[in-house]
């Protein structure tokens, strides 16, 4: 079950606020209790009958909870108890996630050797919803009880509560324990807190509905007619359409989860901060999914050194973080290159060219905007040799001359023209600006209100309304 449904709009949704504004604020412990139960019922009906998965997600609170226990009290033995808790927590992601890519690779180097005849069965388990999002916030609260950054959380409820809350389970943002535990104490929701959670929702829903899944469109309509097909200017035009689908169906995600945590009482964090506006690759990653960066700096790239330790730790330090952050995003070697090429801009900004763009900004922005939907070609097609293809349509002086009609780009713009100038709009910060200067006047409220039953209707009339990241 996704937020933007009609059955999270109209029955779990409303059900469930019922319920817990019902229940008495006082102590803060009941209406975690509702949330504890509401969460594990989105989770349940999301599962469609793999009731496995909720037991795995019931083993992860009760392992961790406990584990967090035992860092704290067993002194001598808490690092020993971390690592038995990573390694729990990313056996799992590793099991679910990464051992069939594993394996096809062991399979293609058997077949290789023997001729084909060799095979090691693939596992036909289906990946965990949100498994990605809650190992992160898992691994990440025992570091931090290790670290001493955040006290242990005696109560099997709250620290449940935390790890299965629905508005960050699925697709997150991903919210440390240190962020969130103040509210899991004492929280009151106004009317006011209401409203302006309701309000960010359908900004959010209608950004995912009328612009992403619109643009979703552009890049069908480029994929039935072929990659080798293209021309370069549809190429081009279908790879910017696909970077604003992606950006307005995470951030609407995003926004919508804040929302309903706005809601509940709970302020979660920001997920993205116009990064298309950024003046580099690396300004960028600091502007997109900002949580799991946030993640991947304090787990992973400052304990490797970083960059307090010289260059060859800090290449190395960056190799690490983007190798994984790649792997994070799928199992699949169009991936992995992702991650290789995003590691090589950013490389190359903070050796060879991060002084020029810093000097030159109208450079930095072109720089950007022709560099980025390339990456994200990379990250949408999952065969390289579909990646090929592709790039040979994106510089045609390096791929195969084939017959192509240059007027294919004119008749798709005629269709998606309006939809892209949209998109270009809302990735200013001015939409945002407007909207916090007025939300409170009929100028925000009468417009969202008519939003939100648009949105109705093409969820009602759609034939799809998948979340993109929602396989992470």
């Amino acid at each position: 079950m996704v937020f933007s449904s009609l059955s999270f709009l109209f029955c779990f949704f409303p059900a469930f606020l019922l319920v817990y504004y019902l229940t008495p604020s006082r102590p803060a412990g009941a209406r975690n209790a509702v949330l504890l139960v509401g969460s594990c019922v989105f989770y349940i009906i999301g599962l469609d009958g793999q009731w496995a998965y909720l037991a795995l997600l019931a083993a992860s609170v009760l392992v961790n909870y406990g584990l967090g226990l035992a860092i704290t009290r067993d002194k001598p033995r808490a690092k020993l108890w971390l690592i038995v808790g990573l390694c729990y927590n990313f056996l799992w992601l590793f099991l679910f996630k990464y051992l069939n890519f594993l394996l096809t690779g062991v399979n293609g180097v058997l077949g290789w050797v023997s001729g084909g005849k060799a095979a090691v069965p693939l596992l036909g388990w289906a990946l965990p919803v949100g498994i990605s999002f809650y190992t992160f916030s898992a691994g990440g609260y025992l570091i931090d009880v290790y670290r001493g950054t955040v006290a242990p959380e005696r109560s099997l409820l709250t620290f449940g509560t935390y790890l299965t809350m629905f508005p960050k389970l699925v697709s997150g943002p991903i919210a440390s324990y240190a962020q969130l535990q103040p509210e899991f104490g004492t929280r009151d929701v106004s009317l006011r807190q209401t409203v302006d959670g309701l309000k960010l929702f359908v900004f959010g829903m209608a950004l995912k509905i009328l612009l992403a899944n619109q643009l979703g469109g552009l890049w069908s309509d480029v994929t039935t007619i072929g990659f080798e097909s293209l021309s370069t200017p549809l190429a081009w035009m279908a790879a910017f359409a696909y970077s604003f689908q992606l950006y307005f169906d995470f951030w609407g995600y995003s926004l919508m989860a804040i929302g309903i945590g706005r809601m509940l009482g709970f302020h979660l964090p920001e997920n993205f901060r116009c990064p298309y506006l950024a003046l580099s690759m690396t300004e960028f990653w600091r502007r997109w999914h900002i949580t799991l960066g946030t993640w991947f700096r304090n787990y992973l790239y400052f304990p490797l050194g970083g960059s307090r330790n010289g260059n060859a730790r800090t290449v190395l330090s960056l190799t690490v973080v983007w190798f994984f952050t790649g792997l994070w995003h799928g199992a699949s070697w169009n991936f992995v290159l992702w991650g290789v090429m995003l590691l090589g801009f950013i490389l190359l900004e903070k050796f060879c060219i991060g002084d020029f763009l810093k000097e030159h900004k109208v450079l930095s922005h072109v720089y950007l905007l022709f560099v980025i939907p390339q990456t994200w070609v990379i990250f949408r097609i999952t065969r390289l040799k579909d990646v090929g293809a592709y790039f040979s349509r994106l510089f045609p002086l390096f791929g195969a001359h084939s017959a192509i009609s240059a007027q294919d780009v004119l008749k798709l713009l005629s269709s998606y023209w309006w939809l892209l100038l949209l998109a270009v709009f809302f990735c200013l910060p001015q939409p945002r600006r407007f909207y916090e200067k007025h939300r409170g006047s009929l100028l925000v409220q009468l417009p969202l209100f008519l939003l939100f039953w648009v949105c109705v209707y093409f969820i009602a009339t759609s034939s799809g309304n998948a979340f993109l990241y929602s396989r992470f």
